[in-house]
């Protein structure tokens, strides 16, 4: 007879997100695994074979989780600039910051090297230009190139913060983008 799973595969990769961001992904050990969700490193090696399983699990939930508040405020903020930049400002807040500059750095590297991962970053981005994009332009094909180039100003915005420090960064990341959506503006009378 199987048994039953007291604790969900969902609940466990929520439990060592944290912990990744720590440690990184070379550090997420099955053992601190254990630790943090509260099942033996041997039920975890049971349900997900090996480290780097174990690794990629954790983050392909995370993105799962990143593309559906994504959808959840493409759906909720207005279809105007301010609501492209509250977008934005929501999915990644300033208090989240120094944390994203920092630790999700180590994911970041990850999500890049590992194929199922680039692919739904990849995927992820073109949901994210497309709602930015109809937010900032009605004509389809400009649309499309405002949207990944606003995109490419907050995560730059993001980078740039993290070196200069030179205010908080909620109001540094919404200053660029308000920069940015304001030349366009101009650029399009």
């Amino acid at each position: 007879m199987p048994r039953h799973k007291l604790v969900s595969d969902e609940e466990v990769l929520d439990a060592l997100l944290p912990l990744m961001l720590q440690t990184g992904p070379d550090g997420l050990t099955f053992a601190a695994a254990a630790k943090a969700s509260g099942l033996s490193a041997a039920t975890l090696v049971q349900r997900y074979g090996n480290r780097e399983d174990l690794v990629e699990s954790v983050l392909m939930r995370a993105w799962d989780n990143l593309l559906a508040q994504t959808r959840t405020a493409d759906d909720e903020e207005p279809l105007t600039p301010q609501g492209a930049i509250s977008l934005l400002m929501r999915l990644m807040p300033g208090d989240a910051a120094e944390q994203n500059a920092c630790d999700g750095l180590l994911l970041l590297r990850e999500d890049i090297r590992n194929p199922k991962l680039r692919a739904k970053g990849a995927l992820w981005g073109k949901i994210l230009a497309q709602s930015l994009g109809r937010r900032v332009s009605k004509d389809e094909k400009t649309a499309a190139s405002l949207g990944w180039q606003m995109a490419a100003v907050w995560q730059g915005a993001h980078t740039w913060w993290a070196f200069t420090r030179g205010e908080d960064a909620d109001s540094a990341i919404r200053r660029a983008l308000q920069d940015w959506v304001d030349m366009v503006e101009r650029a399009g009378r």
